[in-house]
C-alpha cells in the first residue's frame, strides 16, 4: 500500500534541508549540544556555519538543520529524529511503539508544525490535549477551558543580563530608602504590577516564573552575553491574542527559513563584452 502524500508546501516550509532562524536573536534552532537522546532539548546558538552551499558546510552544523519527513514531522537531520513538545519546550523524540490508553505521555500522535511566510510565525497545532508531558510546565491556557481554540505559537525568549553586585547594592538601598518614607509619611505600597517586580527588582523571580502573557516591554530586555537562548511554545486564548500583536512581543514570534542548496549558485549576468 502507498503512504500517504503529505503537501510540504501546505506546512510552509521548504522542500529538502533548512535552518530555522530567530528573526528577533538572529541565532539559529538547534538540538542544543548536538544530543541525539530521547527528549534532549532545542535552543538557540549562533549560526555555526554561515554558507547554505551543501558542499561548503561541516557536518557538525547538522545539529542546526531540520527537514519535513514524509508524515510532516519536523526531524532534525543531525539525528534523523522528530521534534515533540514537552510542556512548553521542543525536544527531541525517537519514533515509539503504539501503547494504550492512547494517547499517552509515552505514545502519541506527533505536533504538526506549520510556517506562515506572512507573519513570520511557527505554529504548532496538536490533535490531542498537549497535556502529555513529563515537564511540569503545563501549556494549558488560563483563558481558555477548550485547548483546540488556542493558538500554539514558537517563540524566542529573552535572558536578562545578571546584576553586577553594584547594581544590587544601588537597588537595595533604593527600597530601603522607599519603603522607609512609605512608612514615615504613613502612606501605603500599591500593588506592584508584574512589569514593576521584573524591572524594580523587588524579588528575583526566575526567568522561567514569569508568564509569557504577563512579560512587558521592560521584561523584554534580551541582553545577557550568553549565547544559547532559550525557545517556548506559547498558548494563548482567543481573550489574550491582542497581548501577542504589541512589536516588542511580535518580534520574538518571528523566524526566518534559511533553504540548503545543493551547490552554489551560477552567475547568470552578462559576459564582458571583448573590444577589437
Amino acid at each position: 500500500m502507498n503512504a500517504p502524500h503529505i503537501d510540504t508546501e501546505s506546512l510552509g516550509f521548504p522542500i529538502g534541508y533548512f535552518s530555522i532562524k530567530s528573526v528577533a536573536t538572529g541565532r539559529l534552532l538547534e538540538v542544543f549540544r548536538n544530543d541525539i537522546d530521547d527528549n534532549s532539548p532545542l535552543a538557540l546558538w549562533p549560526a555555526k556555519e554561515q554558507s547554505l552551499v551543501e558542499t561548503l558546510r561541516s557536518r557538525d552544523a547538522d545539529n542546526q538543520v531540520f527537514f519535513i519527513d514524509s508524515t510532516g514531522a519536523l526531524c532534525s537531520r543531525a539525528s534523523g529524529h522528530a521534534i515533540d513538545v514537552d510542556g512548553e519546550e521542543l525536544v527531541l523524540r525517537h519514533r515509539r511503539p503504539l501503547s494504550y490508553p492512547f494517547p499517552n505521555e509515552f505514545s502519541h500522535p506527533l505536533p504538526q508544525f506549520s510556517y506562515d511566510p506572512s507573519t513570520l510565525q511557527i505554529s504548532i497545532t496538536f490533535s490531542y490535549p498537549p497535556t502529555f508531558s513529563t515537564n511540569t510546565t503545563s501549556l494549558s491556557s488560563p483563558g481558555s477551558e477548550d485547548w483546540s481554540k488556542n493558538t500554539y505559537l514558537l517563540a524566542s525568549k529573552p535572558r536578562v543580563r545578571p546584576k553586577s553586585i553594584i547594581e544590587h547594592a544601588t537597588s537595595f538601598f533604593s527600597t530601603a530608602v522607599t519603603s522607609s518614607r512609605s512608612l514615615l509619611s504613613g502612606v501605603g505600597h500599591n500593588k506592584a504590577t508584574p512589569d514593576q517586580v521584573f524591572d524594580q527588582g523587588d524579588i528575583d523571580l526566575r526567568d522561567d516564573e514569569i508568564l509569557d502573557l504577563d512579560r512587558g516591554e521592560e521584561g523584554e530586555v534580551d541582553d545577557s552575553p550568553d549565547l544559547f537562548r532559550l525557545v517556548r511554545v506559547v498558548a494563548v486564548s482567543p481573550d489574550d491574542y491582542d497581548k501577542t500583536v504589541a512589536p516588542y512581543k511580535a518580534l520574538r514570534r518571528k523566524w526566518e527559513l534559511l533553504p540548503l542548496r545543493a551547490s552554489r549558485a551560477q552567475y547568470h549576468g552578462r559576459k564582458p563584452s571583448v573590444s577589437n
